[in-house]
């Protein structure tokens, strides 16, 4: 709910659990006045304190009094290089070079609905949201900037953008715009990022706020596995039950910067947006640039609130899932069974295996395409390698189809190999300086996305394949870095927007895809979760977790993305072992324990299974179809942490009305004289009894405060799952 003091100009925003204030001041300063537990309401900037600060310089305006100051105030959207010296939100420099931004608020406007981002992954959804756009102005450089606020009040979800607009008559060059600046007047907190590398993505990382700035960003034009564009302010004290937290994500995929910073007087911002490395927008009279949409969720009632909303707005206004209300195909990949080696007889061979199991979707992974015998060629001529596949396509779908089973193909399309035809014809096609060596990845260069005649030579390409034969499925890969950016269509002055455009030119792409097969799954990759953000899952509904299938590190990789992305959206296979990643051997059940609490599939050669494991197979594609909505869509609960080494692992699904509850435990390294342990639960109705794997009777409360006892573990890394039922 939004409610507007227009005499006042102060602008509320009320979710369920919590309230967002902002007000125009004497000076047509926006100032921040509040955002936490949701309050009666009220003018809250009587909580602002004025006094003459050293070396804080005041408004022209204020003549000579000293006591006002925009490096003291908690602003709305930060400004530059006029007496504010803590992180600014936007930079831009006009034709004399100044770069300084002086925005003052001019008006707003109320719409119901949600808005919309032309070009931009956006929350979306209708009358139960409302929307509030307040227009500041740089009157000087007559540059206008719309700040854009979703509230889904049901969700504690306020989304939010920025859109500037050159309405002067000189060029002018947009240097940075963040999405979202966030004024926290608040003691005592914590700064949580989720960190890593490729193979080991989303690591959970705290500190305390101390003085100057603390940052995580990304430079490498995806969002990332070094460090996820999802970030938490929180109180020290802050845990999974308590405490206030603030979660910000930004929707992009590209090059971004989180940065919090605790400023003289102790107070803090928290600024998040499009990394201003390598970025220059040229905005010539008359034109705009949007910045991506940023969405904010505080809780107080801890990270477990926290997390549940995000998941639940996610799923159910960012997800445009091509199977609404359908359950999504249990799936083998052929990658680890074969990787390039393999013909279409092998491929069946797999097929016919799997689908007794109850799995339904068969992918082909890499090396169905071109001259694709290594990583060494054939990316970029997507065309089928009919010594590998003869008949092609439309001769092997059938073939699976009359398994049972559905079908889909991996695809690497905004990468091209120097061994190809495509590469040979438009050698410019690639990102890379002239006069410069090019720098590769995976024995790979970077197609320029930002160009429309590769976007469109791109897009025809998929589309003939999805047109030859019926592909359901599509894992869209992208195995490396940015560099060497510099596009061969730009002019000099306009390369600072290549990082950009080419995200843009990605989304594109894919909108496309879906708009034409509306039925169509994709799943992102980018060697696993380097582009794991809420940007994609706009246009892909799941993502490939990470490379790293790994049972034991997968627990803490999907405790971390956890924090803000549903369990729909990890994507999460049972591999086969020793791990190649690790060489560590878990047990089968313990993997499928681990991978249910994801899309769940297997990238395994079936065919070296042995009877049990067969049949432990069949058990698990039953039992995750049968408990399919309480894990996919049910309440996400972490009972522990990983990261603390601790004696297990344990997390559990929860129903929507709390009558149903899947609890899974993965127990550590196997120690003498274990203690005997219980293992507390949340998330249930303390009203409720509830019947354990289908026996006994146990009131909610019980079973939440003193616990469910665990058996003695024998051997490393065992695995347990108690079902829960109302009775």
């Amino acid at each position: 709910m939004i409610v507007v003091d227009s005499e006042n100009r102060v602008f509320t925003l009320h979710t369920q659990n919590t309230t967002y204030q902002m007000k125009a001041d004497r000076y047509n300063v926006l100032l921040h006045t509040w955002y936490g537990p949701r309050i009666s309401g009220g003018d809250l900037s009587y909580l602002i304190q004025y006094a003459d600060r050293g070396f804080s310089p005041n408004p022209n305006e204020l003549g000579n009094e000293r006591d006002y100051s925009l490096d003291t105030l908690p602003q709305e959207y930060s400004t530059c290089g006029v007496g504010d010296f803590r992180l600014p939100s936007i930079e831009f420099e006009p034709e004399d070079g100044s770069r300084l931004a002086d925005l003052r608020y001019v008006e707003h406007e109320l719409r119901r609905g949600k808005y919309s981002l032309e070009g931009l992954p956006a929350f979306w959804g209708g009358d139960e949201w409302e929307t509030l756009i307040i227009r500041m102005e740089d009157a000087s450089a007559k540059m206008l900037v719309e700040l854009y606020y979703g509230v889904l009040e049901a969700r504690d979800l306020i989304t939010r953008a920025v859109r500037v607009i050159n309405r002067g008559e000189q060029t002018v060059q947009l240097r940075r715009c963040a999405s979202l600046c966030l004024d926290v007047q608040r003691e005592g907190l914590d700064f949580i990022t989720f960190d890593g590398c490729h193979a080991l993505e989303r690591n959970l990382n705290r500190s305390p706020l101390r003085p100057g700035v603390q940052s995580v960003e990304s430079v490498r034009g995806t969002s990332s596995h070094h460090h996820n564009p999802f970030v938490i302010l929180c109180d020290h004290s802050a845990d999974e039950d308590h405490g206030l937290c603030y979660g910000a994500a930004l929707l992009y995929s590209g090059n971004f910067l989180a940065a919090a910073e605790r400023t003289q007087l102790e107070n803090n911002r928290l600024l998040l947006g499009v990394n201003p490395y390598h970025f220059c927008w040229t905005l010539f009279p008359g034109e705009s640039f949007t910045a991506p949409e940023a969405a904010l969720i505080c809780s107080p009632g801890g990270f477990g609130q926290m997390s549940r909303q995000f998941h639940r707005a996610i799923r159910d206004n960012l997800i445009r899932d091509p199977g609404a209300g359908k359950r999504r195909p249990v799936l083998i990949n052929n990658w680890e069974a074969t990787e390039f080696t393999f013909n279409a007889e092998k491929l069946v061979d797999i097929a016919r295996s799997a689908a007794p199991l109850g799995l339904e979707l068969f992918v082909m992974d890499d090396g169905w395409f071109g001259t694709r015998d290594t990583d060494l060629s054939g990316l970029g001529d997507w065309i089928v390698n009919r010594k590998k596949l003869p008949g092609g396509l439309e001769a092997l779908v059938p073939r699976i189809r009359e398994l049972g089973m559905s079908f889909g193909i991996w695809v690497e399309p905004e990468m091209v190999s120097e061994n190809s035809a495509l590469y040979r014809a438009h050698p410019d096609w690639a990102l890379g300086a002239p006069r410069r060596p090019q720098s590769r990845g995976r024995s790979q260069l970077v197609l320029d996305f930002s160009r429309k005649e590769v976007r469109e030579h791109i897009y025809r390409a998929m589309k003939d394949i999805l047109d030859s034969a019926d592909i359901s499925y599509v894992k869209w890969d992208m195995n490396r870095s940015l560099s060497d950016v510099w596009s061969a269509a730009a002019s000099a002055d306009r390369q600072g927007e290549v990082f950009h455009r080419y995200v843009l030119g990605v989304y594109e792409v894919l909108e496309r895809l879906r708009r034409d097969y509306p039925q169509l799954l994709i799943e992102g990759c980018s060697g696993g979760g380097g582009r794991f953000d809420a940007g994609m899952l706009y246009y892909t509904p799941q993502i490939w977790c990470s490379d790293n299938t790994d049972a034991i590190d997968r627990l803490r990789i999907q405790y971390g993305t956890s924090f803000c992305y549903p369990v729909s959206a990890m994507g999460s296979h049972v591999s086969a072992v020793p791990n190649a990643q690790t060489g560590r051997s878990v047990s089968i059940e313990t993997r499928g324990v681990v991978a249910m609490s994801g899309t769940f599939g297997y990238e395994m050669d079936l065919g070296r299974c042995t009877p049990e494991e067969r049949e432990t197979i069949k058990r698990q594609t039953a039992f995750f179809k049968a408990h399919y909505d309480l894990i996919q869509n049910g309440d996400y609960y972490r009972l522990s942490d990983p990261f603390q080494d601790g004696p297990y692992t344990a997390w559990a699904h929860v129903s929507p009305n709390k009558r149903e509850a899947l609890v899974c435990l993965v127990s550590g390294a196997v120690r003498a004289a274990s203690p005997f342990r219980t293992l507390p639960l949340r998330g249930l109705d303390p009203a409720l009894a509830y019947q354990v794997n289908g026996q006994g009777s146990w009131p909610g409360d019980v079973l939440m405060e003193a616990g469910w006892p665990l058996p003695m573990f024998w051997d490393d890394y065992q695995s347990m799952q108690l079902y829960l039922t109302a009775v």
